[in-house]
Formats: C-alpha cells, sequence, structure tokens
C-alpha cells in the first residue's frame, strides 16, 4: 500500500484509544506481529468485551443470520455471537481474507453498525485486521467501498517494546529474551515466499513457553526440532548456537577481553557462527559510523576488534568474512574500520 504509515504496537494502542471510539479502524500487519494481542489489550483498557470474527471462516449466515417467518414476512435473525445488550468491542481479524459476499455483508455492519435489521448496541467499537498481499497468506482485494469506510494504519514489531513487555509481563523464558537483546534484528522476519517457518514476536512467545515445558536439559535434538519448527532458519541456527555457548560458557565479551579464546572444534562451528555474528552486532552498535564522532575507547575497540578478527580468519574465513559483510538487512560496519580491515587484513578484505 503506497504512503503507508507504520506505527509501532504502543504508538498503534494510543492511535486507537483517539480514533477507533469515533471509527472504524483497520490495522495492517504481518502474520504474529500482534494485531489480536492489540484489540484485546485495547478492549481491556476501554472496559468492553472482545468479540472476534475471523473473516477466512465466516459463511454469509455466521454474518447475517437465519431467515425465520415471523407474522407472514421473512426477518433475518443475526448470530448469538455479535448479540450483546452492552456495547462491545467487535474485532474483524481477517477482514480481507473474507469472500467478497462477506466483505459486502460488512460494509453496514461497518459503517452503520448494522446488519440486516439489527442494530449493534450504542457505542460499540468495531476494528478490523488483516494481514499484506506480501505475507504470502490468504488475502482478497478489499473494494474501495469497504477501505473507504475505515482509517487504516499499518503495525512494525518493536524490539523495545516487545523486550520490556517479554521481561515485565510475558514471562517470556531467560534465553529467549537474553537472545533478542543481542539479536534485536532476529525478533520479525519477512514471510518467505516458500513454505517454511519465520520469525514473529508469536513464534518467539511459543518457542518461549515450549523452553519452559522441556526444562532448561532440553536434549540438543528436541531444542533442534524446535528452532528449526518455529523460526527463520537463519535464526534457528544463530539461536541454537547461543544455547550451545550458554552451556559451554562461551561469551562474546570474553572473547573479545581476551579472557577466552573463539572455540575452534569442528563441532561448534554453529556456536562459533553465532559468537561471530554476537562480535559483529557489537561492533555496529559500539562503532560509530561517523568518522568525526571516533574517540579513543573507539580506537582500542578498533585494534580489539582487528585482533579478533585476525584470530577469528585462521579457524575459519568464511565466518570471519560474514563478520565484514552485510548483515540481513543490508548493513554494514563503519566505513572507517572497513578501511582499516583492508589495509591490516587484506586477507579478510577479499584482497591478495
Amino acid at each position: 500500500m503506497k504512503g503507508a504509515i507504520y506505527l509501532s504496537l504502543d504508538k498503534a494502542f494510543d492511535f486507537l484509544l483517539s480514533v477507533a471510539i469515533t471509527r472504524p479502524v483497520f490495522m495492517w500487519g504481518a502474520p504474529g506481529i500482534g494485531k489480536s494481542a492489540l484489540a484485546n489489550n485495547f478492549a481491556n483498557e476501554v472496559g468492553m468485551e472482545c468479540v472476534s470474527l475471523l473473516g477466512s471462516q465466516l459463511a454469509p449466515e455466521d454474518l447475517i443470520g437465519i431467515p425465520k417467518i415471523e407474522d407472514g414476512c421473512s426477518r433475518f435473525f443475526p448470530p448469538a455471537n455479535i448479540v450483546r445488550e452492552k456495547p462491545f468491542v467487535l474485532f474483524l481479524d481477517e477482514l480481507n481474507a473474507s469472500s467478497h459476499e462477506i466483505q459486502k455483508a460488512f460494509y453496514s455492519l461497518i459503517l452503520e453498525k448494522r446488519i440486516g435489521e439489527y442494530r449493534l448496541p450504542e457505542d460499540t467499537i468495531v476494528i478490523g485486521a488483516g494481514n499484506r498481499a506480501q505475507d504470502a497468506a490468504i488475502v482478497k482485494t478489499m473494494p474501495s467501498a469497504l477501505i473507504n469506510r475505515m482509517v487504516h494504519i499499518h503495525l512494525k514489531a518493536s524490539h523495545r517494546q516487545w523486550l520490556d513487555w517479554a521481561i515485565n509481563q510475558g514471562n517470556i523464558h531467560p534465553w529467549v529474551v537474553e537472545y533478542i537483546q543481542l539479536r534485536v534484528d532476529h525478533l520479525w522476519s519477512e514471510p518467505p515466499k516458500h513454505e517454511e517457518p519465520f520469525s514473529t514476536p508469536r513464534s518467539w512467545h511459543m518457542l518461549s513457553d515450549a523452553l519452559y515445558s522441556f526444562g532448561e536439559d532440553i536434549p540438543e535434538e528436541m531444542l533442534e526440532a524446535l528452532t528449526y519448527g518455529l523460526l527463520s532458519p537463519n535464526h534457528a541456527v544463530n539461536f541454537k548456537g547461543f544455547i550451545k555457548q550458554l552451556r559451554q560458557k562461551h561469551t562474546i565479551t570474553s572473547i573479545i577481553k581476551g579472557e577466552t579464546k573463539w572455540p575452534d572444534l569442528p563441532s561448534d562451528r554453529d556456536i562459533l557462527y553465532f559468537l561471530a555474528q554476537s562480535f559483529k552486532g557489537y561492533l555496529m552498535k559500539e562503532l560509530p559510523n561517523d568518522e568525526a564522532s571516533i574517540r579513543s575507547e573507539h580506537k582500542r575497540l578498533a585494534v580489539t576488534a582487528k585482533d579478533r578478527l585476525k584470530e577469528l580468519t585462521r579457524i575459519s574465513i568464511e565466518i570471519a568474512q560474514s563478520v565484514v559483510g552485510p548483515n540481513e538487512n543490508g548493513e554494514l560496519l563503519p566505513d572507517w574500520f572497513l578501511i582499516e580491515i583492508a589495509r591490516d587484513l587484506p586477507r579478510l578484505a577479499g584482497k591478495s
């Protein structure tokens, strides 16, 4: 959607509090980003029941009701799941996955809060949600008349907000929290074009629940099945390496300080890759992009980093090169540092 404005979940929550009470809002977002939880949290905040309808599973009679003869005339009686005496939040999930016939039935429901002869209680709030076409989900094009009946916002994942919730409210497993703190870019990934799991706040929550169920002595085979069954493949490799380094007491901090060495056994390639990517993330966080902002502590870190990269190169040139290459988002280490690497470590920079 052109001109889309993306809001984090906390900003979207504030938006709903101000807008949804007067006009229907439609939330666009990738699977697992938290659309349903946001609608439920909003309902709790305004003190209303949240009634959810799943558009992809609705038949016409589920919405408009069943006809009945009364006083010689046929009348449609609304389904019990939307009949309430008090106002409520009606959450139309996967609205754009419903059939066009159902979408037409939503016209009057969204604009006039009416289905046939039945009107929703006054002050009832209507919120819609759906995935995007690029999410490889079941979606149908919404008619312009339906689009024009709602205010549209797009949701984005915020690692800061998710971590705050995970630590203070979500009871998320400490392994998951610590990993996302190290790799905030792994909280969410774009849905793949082919059929495979991918990382979302929901999949990390599911992983957390499973880890609590297994306990800290989870066998490596079970851990591998869990991670590859829930996360993007690259994230699964890294998370498995993260757990392995926890168990073997390897930390990127101790390696940078020179207190421990890079693991060099062939069986530890997964942990070596994870530590290398953590090392890269640490450098991207600590080294300034602007050369004018370089201070003495940055120069010291740069010297240390080159020493550690030299040591890493002796074990695996490919993994060392992944540190100086672009990450999943195409981001690189600061240019001034890459120039130093090209000068002092030409083999690592790909020069002879």
